[in-house]
């Protein structure tokens, strides 16, 4: 009888365990890698508006919008290729490159304002790229946090 009151008191006083283990390992990976995503997203973030700014590019006066900012960021590179199309369109009486003629000499003008439309574009989706990255580094972080909580929590 002695025994059997020995044990249920040692099973009363037991310090509960701890999930740990595989949630704690996944949650410090998570917060490594959000980190990681973060620091890249806002490296890439600054890259790009680095050499926007030293192109030394600012918005036309007469754009739909962020009229004579410099172009830094996605909306400034928005509104600046918006306004090389409405003054390409003007100037070649409403055709883009592919339809106007081979032997037209506005084609290399058309050419040009294509490329840096396209440019300007370009930038705006690495920005995108910047900030997915980014928010996704976010989201990996709180995941991670929470992981590390259940690791935390006795079972």
């Amino acid at each position: 009888m002695g025994d059997q009151i020995d044990s249920a008191t040692a099973a009363s006083t037991e310090q509960p365990g701890r999930a740990g283990g595989p949630s704690r390992f996944a949650g410090i990976v998570g917060i490594i890698v959000g980190a990681l995503m973060v620091v890249g997203g806002i490296a890439a973030w600054i890259g790009v508006t680095v050499q926007l700014s030293e192109e030394n590019i600012t918005v036309a006066e007469d754009a739909a919008f962020m009229q004579g900012a410099p172009v830094t960021d996605p909306l400034t590179a928005w509104a600046q290729a918006e306004v090389i199309q409405k003054h390409t369109l003007e100037l070649t009486g409403g055709k883009t490159y592919a339809e106007l003629d081979q032997d037209d000499p506005l084609r290399e003008t058309a050419a040009t304002a294509s490329y840096l439309r396209t440019s300007l574009f370009t930038s705006i989706v690495a920005f995108g790229v910047a900030l997915l990255a980014a928010g996704t580094g976010v989201i990996a972080i709180l995941y991670g946090w929470s992981l590390l909580a259940i690791g935390r929590r006795p079972y």
